[in-house]
This record gives C-alpha cells, sequence and structure tokens, in this order.
C-alpha cells in the first residue's frame, strides 16, 4: 500500500468518525449477555407457572398465547449466521411485540428491558405486526360471505332484537405522532393527529371487516365514502345476502340487509343511521333507541382494544405506514382473544368501564347524504320496530 492509499483511508476514517459512522462493538456490552439479563429470559418461564400472571402479562391466556405463536414462528424464525450467533427466536419477538401493545412502553424502554438494540426492537415489533396480520387475518378475519353475513343477521336479531343486521360501523380515531409534511391532514376535531379505523363488527364485538389509514381530518361519513367498503358496497360485490321479508308475518315485503350506523354515516339502501332529533317523536325515539342498542356493539369492540392495549392510549410515535400495521395487528388479536377465550371473560378483566363501552366525543356532526330508498327502508324498520316492542 503506498502513502497515497494511506492518506485515502486515513481520510475515510476521519470522515466515518466526525458523522458518527465508526461503533467501537457490534453489541453494546450492556447487550451482550441478554440470554441471562433480558426480561424474556429471566420471568417468560416463571410466568408460566401462574396462568392470571401470564394473562396480566400478554394480554391473553396461555393457550391462545400458544396457538398464536405456532401459527407465526415459522415466519418469525431467524436462521442463524456466523453473524449472529444469538438469534431472537420467534417466542420472544412475540413477547417483545405483545409487550409493546399492551403497556405502549416506547422502544427505548422495551431495549433496556430485554437487553437489545432500540433499532432492533422497532424491526421486531414491524415484522411480527406484519406476520400477525398476513397469517392470522385469513384465519379469525376472512372476507364475509353471504352465508357469514346471515349467520350475524340472525345473531343481530337474536341478542339485540333488530332485523336484518349484517354489522354495525363506526370509526376511531388512532392517536398519532404529528407525521412530517402532512400539514393538517391528520388533525381531527378533537384536537390531536390521527389515522383513522373504520371498523364492521357483529353481534359480539367481534370485527367482520377493517380499513385502516384514513386521514384524522376526515369525518367518519367522509372517510366511508373513500373507503374500499363503500366501493363494494356500491358495486354489489360485497356478498350481501338477497332481500328477505322481517321476521313478522305482517311486514311481508322484501328488505334488504343493512349495517348500522350514527349521524356521521350517509342513509342509503344497506346502511340505516338514526332520525334527526330535530324530527323525533316516541315511536322515531324508539327506533333510534332500538338503533343505538343494535350499534353499541362496534363501540364495544373499540372499547374493549382499547382498554387491552394501552398502546392506544398515547400517540403511536412511529410513521404512519408503521402504525397502520400495528392497528391491523392490534385488530386481528381482538378477534383471535375472542375466538378462544370468549367475550364474557374479557369483560371479566379488570378494565376501565368507560373504555369498554366505547364512550365516544360529541361534535362530530351528522351526514346530509340521504336517498329515497334509504328514507323508505328507514320508516319501514321504524314501523317493524314499533310494532315489536321490547318489554
Amino acid at each position: 500500500m503506498d502513502s497515497s492509499d494511506e492518506e485515502f483511508f486515513a481520510s475515510l476514517s476521519t470522515i466515518n468518525f466526525v458523522f458518527g459512522k465508526q461503533k467501537d462493538f457490534s453489541v453494546h456490552p450492556i447487550n451482550r449477555n441478554r440470554r441471562n439479563d433480558g426480561e424474556h429470559h429471566q420471568i417468560y418461564e416463571e410466568l408460566r407457572k401462574y396462568p392470571d400472571k401470564f394473562r396480566s402479562y400478554t394480554r391473553m391466556t396461555m393457550e391462545t398465547f400458544d396457538t398464536v405463536l405456532n401459527l407465526v414462528q415459522n415466519r418469525l424464525t431467524k436462521n442463524w449466521t456466523n453473524c449472529n450467533s444469538e438469534p431472537i427466536f420467534p417466542c420472544e419477538r412475540l413477547v417483545i411485540t405483545l409487550r409493546y401493545l399492551a403497556t405502549g412502553s416506547s422502544f427505548t424502554t422495551l431495549s433496556f428491558s430485554f437487553r437489545m438494540g432500540r433499532s432492533t426492537v422497532a424491526q421486531i415489533v414491524l415484522e411480527t405486526c406484519n406476520a400477525l396480520w398476513e397469517i392470522l387475518q385469513p384465519i379469525y378475519m376472512p372476507a364475509p360471505t353471504e352465508q357469514m353475513y346471515r349467520a350475524v343477521a340472525e345473531e343481530y336479531w337474536l341478542k339485540w332484537n333488530f332485523p336484518n343486521c349484517i354489522g354495525a360501523i363506526d370509526g376511531k380515531h388512532i392517536r398519532i405522532k404529528c407525521p412530517k409534511g402532512t400539514g393538517s391532514l391528520c388533525y381531527n376535531y378533537k384536537g390531536f393527529h390521527s389515522i383513522v379505523l373504520q371498523a364492521v363488527a357483529d353481534a359480539n364485538a367481534k370485527f367482520l371487516v377493517i380499513e385502516v389509514g384514513g386521514y384524522g381530518k376526515q369525518s367518519d361519513g367522509g372517510t366511508f365514502s373513500s373507503s374500499d367498503l363503500y366501493k363494494l358496497l356500491e358495486n354489489g360485490q360485497l356478498n350481501i345476502p338477497p332481500d328477505t321479508p322481517l321476521p313478522d308475518e305482517e311486514f311481508s315485503l322484501d328488505m334488504p340487509h343493512v349495517f348500522v350506523g350514527d349521524e356521521a354515516y350517509p342513509l342509503i339502501r344497506n346502511l340505516l343511521r338514526p332520525y334527526p332529533r330535530s324530527l323525533l317523536d316516541s315511536e322515531k325515539e324508539y327506533f333510534n333507541s332500538r338503533l343505538s342498542r343494535a350499534r353499541k356493539c362496534v363501540e364495544c369492540a373499540f372499547g374493549i382494544m382499547t382498554a387491552k392495549w394501552r398502546l392506544l392510549w398515547k400517540p403511536i410515535e412511529v410513521e404512519i405506514e408503521f402504525a397502520d400495521e400495528i392497528v391491523k395487528a392490534i385488530c386481528v388479536l381482538h378477534n383471535v382473544i375472542l375466538d378462544h377465550e370468549g367475550l364474557d371473560s374479557i369483560l371479566d378483566e379488570n378494565v376501565d368501564i368507560n373504555r369498554v363501552q366505547g364512550k365516544k366525543n360529541q361534535g362530530c356532526g351528522s351526514n346530509k347524504i340521504c336517498t329515497k330508498t334509504g328514507r323508505f327502508v328507514r320508516n319501514y324498520f321504524d314501523g317493524f320496530v314499533n310494532k315489536n316492542k321490547l318489554n
């Protein structure tokens, strides 16, 4: 190597040092003893001896956790290499992600607790959320079929006494850190930055359809109008069952199957909303109460999800695309837990009752879109509901 080469490498070394690219070690000394000092290796096996503590730690039972782990472990397995003599195994990856979702702790806090780099924790959470959605969604949140919608309608009638209902629809603002370059697009009427989760829930507060990524500036109605769900509904591609009579011999006219929503949604053929307050009489007020009773299934789903996964109590401090993946993973985990543990088991947990009830802030406004067919369908349902009043 001649003198010019030596000068080149010396200058390169100086540049790397000035811009912070040179490191004294590949693994920080604090993290080198992860297998002994890391939180997962210290407490996981002991937690499995105490089911209640395990459930509190992971927000699910051991049986549910093992089911999820068995489904995603192949996707989360990393091969051993000479550069990675201590790979992070799928179980630890899943635990880290669940702790992030359950506590809302920062990546930095988790990195100290689990004895690994901050960027490593962030990458693990992203990869695990992707795996949870891509593997669990076809099993626990498949695209609804006509047969599924029929089953949902039957449950709504049996449990909530609302006929031909195939789901309750609503939107939820997910707090995020103000994204760069978005201006006021993500700033909502509640006074914080958010992305919108729009969801349809069945009679058991389980998600049937979700859509994530709407800007917080949009209203629920605006999010719905720009959603794929609305486009499929308008084009007749949503697998909604054919019209059927309501369950009363006096009401023999075939009626459409409908979603139920609040005042922010349009009144169209397959979507019912309450009567405006300015038009209420005793019968319309009773209809509104029955519709609200059915609609609360989706609010309850949002409340349960928020109470269990406390990351949603604070702004999610990641990029919007990453936040979308986190929300999708939380939604599918919600369905997994409902399927394996049941709604009653979840409601027995010590959670904030206001969040479980899905209490909403007021001031979202009302949607002006109202079709003649929508009015006719709502009036017909109104007559049925008032004839079949609950005791």
